[in-house]
């Protein structure tokens, strides 16, 4: 079902200003370029300006400062990524769910599963779990051990929850994550590699969510802890024992070693490598590619890659480096 707004109903109803007539109608929202009749856009990032100027959108979310440059409606406010965020989450509401279990699932009897959930084919859940209300989970996911979901979580297709875990409230898990697999835990003997058991587990908070791919081992003695509202990216390695404070965004491709302990409202950004050991204050940005290899005790700004250039420049950047570190 397509739900539709007037410009005025979205304005009053997130106490916006509002430019151009109250009765335009919004049923979806579209970037600028690919603006048409009946769509919402938003403009947050300068180097759009053209793009605004041009959009056929019927509509733009826009701050107060680029109204001028603005053809069409407009919903004003200081935010309009934030305002972006919620009117999307109205305009194109997550999907309902309807309880039930799939005939395909394998469900063994001493698992305990709330009525109001949903069970997705071929999904598997062991003697054990605990599903509390509200909860989807879809298609292929493996749900094996002592684990607990909290209520309003979903689980998308293919997951896997394994050994001992606890998932919050209101958490996405998307598909093809793995949690709670061993860590990297080894001891080198004369004869080779020798596997220490892993006997931790793992604790997701509430309002988190986890993108494609990601992996978060559990602990080797201790849990492995993802706070509150924390953000993850696809393709994002875990270790054991590490612990994400709260509201923390990390972003794709980032490997965070075993025992590391990363503050609250930290962001990560992609590739960034993390060695074990190491502590991170709140309030720490990491810049792409860095590899950070000591604690951080001052919150800021990090940086630890040279970025791109073309590359004779490039190599006369690093020339230079290489000499800075002899002299």
């Amino acid at each position: 079902m397509v739900l539709t707004y007037t410009l005025g109903d979205l304005a009053a109803r997130y106490g916006c200003d509002l430019l151009g007539d109250p009765n335009i109608e919004i049923s979806h929202f579209s970037t600028l370029d690919s603006g048409q009749d009946g769509s919402l856009s938003f403009f947050s990032n300068q180097s759009y300006i053209n793009k605004l100027r041009e959009t056929r959108a019927s509509a733009v979310i826009i701050s107060p400062n680029d109204i001028e440059y603005c053809s069409v409606g407009a919903i004003i406010t200081d935010d309009p990524y934030l305002l972006y965020s919620k009117i999307v989450e109205l305009l194109h509401p997550l999907r309902v769910i309807n309880p039930g279990i799939s005939e395909s699932a394998v469900i063994e009897k001493n698992s305990n599963i709330s009525d109001s959930c949903y069970i997705g084919p071929l999904t598997s859940i062991s003697d054990g779990v605990k599903i509390n209300e509200n909860v989807y989970i879809g298609p292929g996911c493996v749900i094996h051990g002592d684990i607990e979901i909290a209520r309003n979580s979903r689980l998308h297709a293919n997951v896997t929850i394994i050994n001992s875990v606890k998932i919050g409230a209101r958490t996405q898990i998307h598909p093809g994550a793995v949690i709670g697999a061993d860590g990297f835990g080894n001891v080198k003997t004369p004869n080779g590699w020798k596997k220490i058991n892993q006997i931790g587990g793992v604790i997701i908070g509430d309002d988190v969510e986890i993108g494609s791919n990601t992996t978060i081992d559990r602990g080797s003695i201790e849990n492995t802890v993802i706070e509150n509202g924390v953000r993850l990216d696809n393709l994002i390695q875990i270790g054991h024992n590490t612990v994400i404070g709260e509201h923390t965004a990390i972003a794709s491709s980032a490997a965070i070693a075993g025992s590391v302990n990363i503050g609250k409202n930290c962001m990560i950004a992609g590739q960034v490598g993390i060695v074990g050991h190491i502590e991170i204050c709140d309030d720490v940005r990491i810049n792409g590619a860095a590899v950070v290899t000591k604690d951080i005790k001052k919150p800021g700004i990090y940086s630890g890659s040279i970025p791109f250039e073309d590359d004779k420049k490039w190599k006369k950047l690093v020339a230079k480096f290489k000499r800075s570190l002899t002299n």
